[in-house]
């Protein structure tokens, strides 16, 4: 779910940034803050960053003696993206296994569909693997699919994983499975 949230962050900025009255850009501050958000990328009560929507205030700065560097407490507003159980959601397949597919999701690269979860679809083994129905309705790799979200697992720092979340998800209900599209897969913004 995209969602609209208030943010506080200290930013700090380089003394060197400073002009010689010891003021400093807005440009600067908000670049710094762009900066530190891309590299947080994410939190578990918010979601993914995606953008920053406007800026509330700039406090004034505070100098950090050992550093030298400048605080600067800054309030904004962010769009986020948080997926919750139950939500309706589509996404690209980019991995196919036996035991189900892999998905991507906006910013979230592993969302997993059991191959429990897709009723009605059998593996066929090949060097390009797919999920075919009864109805010949193919799940492959690059494939959209519509989906319902089973679980959310926030996962902070695990092997590759960094400040991600994963997803369960299933195919089972009305609207749900591969999702026929006029144009080309790449031009969908998910």
């Amino acid at each position: 779910m995209f969602c609209e949230v208030e943010l506080l962050r200290d930013v700090a900025v380089l003394a060197e940034n400073l002009d010689r009255n010891g003021h400093i850009s807005q440009r600067s501050i908000i670049t710094r803050l762009l900066e530190d958000l891309l590299g947080e990328k994410a939190s578990k009560d918010h979601g993914y960053f995606l953008a920053v929507t406007s800026l509330k205030s700039i406090g004034k700065g505070e100098v950090v003696d050992e550093s030298g560097d400048v605080f600067f407490p800054v309030v904004f507003n962010c769009r986020t993206f948080l997926p919750f159980k139950g939500e309706i959601l589509q996404g690209v397949v980019h991995r196919i296994f036996r035991h189900g597919v892999f998905l991507r999701c906006g910013p979230i690269k592993y969302a997993f569909i059991s191959a429990r979860k897709m009723p009605n679809y059998q593996y066929v083994a090949g060097e390009n693997p797919v999920f075919l129905s009864n109805e010949l309705a193919k799940i492959e790799n690059d494939v959209v699919v519509c989906f319902m979200v089973l679980g959310v697992r926030w996962i902070e720092k695990r092997g590759d994983f960094t400040k991600e979340f994963v997803m369960l998800a299933g195919i089972e209900g009305d609207s749900l499975g591969p999702i026929s599209l006029s144009g080309v897969v790449d031009e969908l913004d998910v």
